[in-house]
């Protein structure tokens, strides 16, 4: 057999036949078909509801235009009335102060969680296990453990600062609209900081020994190997990491809502429930969808350079 004959039936041997091709393209579609129900779950529950919420922004919808239909369209006539409000970039403000406060306090609390269980000592199983109770707990406990805690009259932490000699009357945490801000970036962060934790110690388990080795060789200093050897091996993860907390904190609703209501005075009103107050406290959907739109882009815009870099730093 001679060279090109051989190539011949090799090739023969690669290319499908008839009926092959005919099983390989029905297999394809029985899998496309056991994919139908997940997309179309995905369908309903999340696409449509998001093109509904976007196109309510362009449109004049009341209560009545939601029980009848017919809304008419508006074009950007409601995003100029919502810039146009001090109400709404206060919330605005206040869903990015909070959201940064949030961010700030998971990264270093989750950071400080994964260099302890990082290492071995004799409970860590058990104690991240506890710690965990605090990002699987429901929201409506977690929020309620903390107001319990803050509350004015009869909470732990009033308790422990009369026990020290550090207050003498009631200090009603969440009644007052700096301490009430902070409460609840603080809540939010002690719910978020152990998933924030599960992804660091990840990300230091992947970090060579060798690394610190060397480090140590050189005489640095823990210190000096946790600012110049720890921190840069986990950059990627801590980004990751302060982008996820983001998106999350960005469009919390709930933990907010059930501590203060968004009060006192407005003063925990983020955009999440300014959306809620225009929608059902005064009918408005239009200028709700507004919100929520925005609500979208921020963290959509974040997620575009967040990724845009990475690609970069891929190439380069």
């Amino acid at each position: 057999m001679t060279v090109i004959e051989a190539k011949g039936a090799l090739e023969r041997t690669r290319t499908p036949s008839p009926p092959h091709r005919a099983r390989r393209r029905a297999g394809n579609r029985a899998d496309q078909l056991f994919l139908l129900p997940a997309v179309l779950f995905a369908a309903v529950t999340v696409v449509y509801p998001l093109v509904y919420s976007v196109l309510q922004a362009f449109q004049d919808v009341g209560l009545r235009e939601v029980i009848r239909g017919g809304a008419e369209w508006v074009g950007f006539a409601n995003f100029a009335d919502q810039f146009g409000r001090a109400e709404f970039w206060q919330a605005l403000w206040l869903s990015l102060v909070y959201t940064v406060g949030t961010v700030v306090l998971t990264y270093v609390g989750g950071l400080a969680l994964a260099l302890l269980f990082v290492r071995e000592f004799a409970g860590r199983n058990v104690m991240r296990a506890l710690l965990m109770l605090a990002w699987i707990l429901p929201t409506v406990v977690g929020a309620n453990v903390w107001r319990w805690l803050l509350d004015g009259s009869y909470g732990l932490l009033n308790a422990v600062l009369r026990g020290l000699g550090l207050i003498d009357g009631d200090l009603f945490w969440l009644g007052q609209p700096g301490p009430a801000l902070v409460s609840v970036i603080v809540a939010t962060a002690w719910s978020f900081a152990p998933f924030a934790m599960i992804l660091m110690v990840a990300g230091l388990q992947g970090v060579p020994a060798m690394l610190y080795e060397a480090a140590r060789i050189d005489g640095a200093s823990a210190w000096q190997q946790f600012r110049h050897v720890t921190l840069p091996a986990l950059r990627p993860v801590s980004v990751t990491v302060m982008l996820l907390i983001f998106i999350f904190a960005f469009k919390t609703f709930d933990t907010i809502y059930l501590m203060t209501r968004g009060g006192p005075g407005g003063a925990t009103l983020t955009l999440p429930l300014y959306a809620f107050q225009e929608a059902f406290e005064f009918r408005r959907y239009d200028t709700a969808a507004v919100a929520t739109t925005v609500m979208l882009l921020v963290p959509l815009v974040l997620s575009i350079f967040y990724f845009r870099s990475l690609r970069r730093e891929e190439a380069a």
